[in-house]
């Protein structure tokens, strides 16, 4: 694969690269553009490029937006996962996408933290579920080659604390946005027992550190 740090063109691309970036810290947004990078290396060293399911731009609109519950733009209601799911769809009508591929990104956003269940709901959620996980450290070998060009270009600048901070932030302010067993509800109780979460803890110990 010819690997390239060019984003898709167009105007759903661009509409959701500045929602990203009027609505997320700069860590964050990093690290969703870096989900881009590793989903799309991924889908390649699967050989899933020429698959039918496979569609760049909306890779890049799931794993791009798949944080927006944790900025700006949300109100800490409901999951996170829910909540970028929904505003994410809304930037997609926007532009006229067809619904059948709103509905793909939402589902994919929507599940990306679900492990066992995203892997299962086509290529879509499966990239983008397995694109974020990289930039977590998981599967580290498949980027190797260009994590540093990655890296230099989109810097990680403390991501999982910011990450946790915010998703924190609202599940202490709303019991609906950390139900059980969600991730929101796992982070605060870790945070509230140790000052710390399982996601800093994943990201310190990665090849390339938090």
């Amino acid at each position: 694969m010819t690997f390239s740090l060019d984003l898709p063109g167009g105007p759903v691309a661009e509409a959701a690269l500045a929602v990203v970036r009027t609505s997320e810290c700069t860590a964050i947004a990093n690290h969703s553009v870096r989900s881009f990078f590793f989903a799309q290396l991924l889908a390649a060293h699967e050989g899933c490029l020429d698959d039918a399911a496979y569609d760049r731009d909306l890779l890049f609109a799931a794993t791009v937006m798949h944080d927006l519950g944790a900025g700006d733009r949300a109100r800490g209601v409901t999951r996170f996962e829910v909540e970028g799911a929904d505003l994410a769809a809304a930037v997609l009508r926007e532009q006229r996408v067809p619904e059948r591929d709103v509905d793909r990104v939402w589902e994919a956003i929507a599940l990306h933290t679900s492990p066992g269940i995203a892997e299962r709901r086509g290529l879509l959620a499966y990239l983008t579920r397995r694109g974020v996980g990289i930039d977590f450290g998981q599967e580290a070998e498949v980027v190797a080659e260009w994590e540093k060009e990655i890296h230099a270009a989109y810097p990680r600048l403390a991501m999982a604390r910011s990450l946790a901070d915010e998703i924190v932030r609202r599940a202490t302010g709303s019991p609906s946005a950390a139900p059980p067993y969600t991730l929101a509800a796992g982070l605060l109780r870790e945070r509230q027992a140790n000052g710390t979460t399982s996601i800093e803890r994943a990201a310190a110990a990665s090849p390339w550190g938090e």
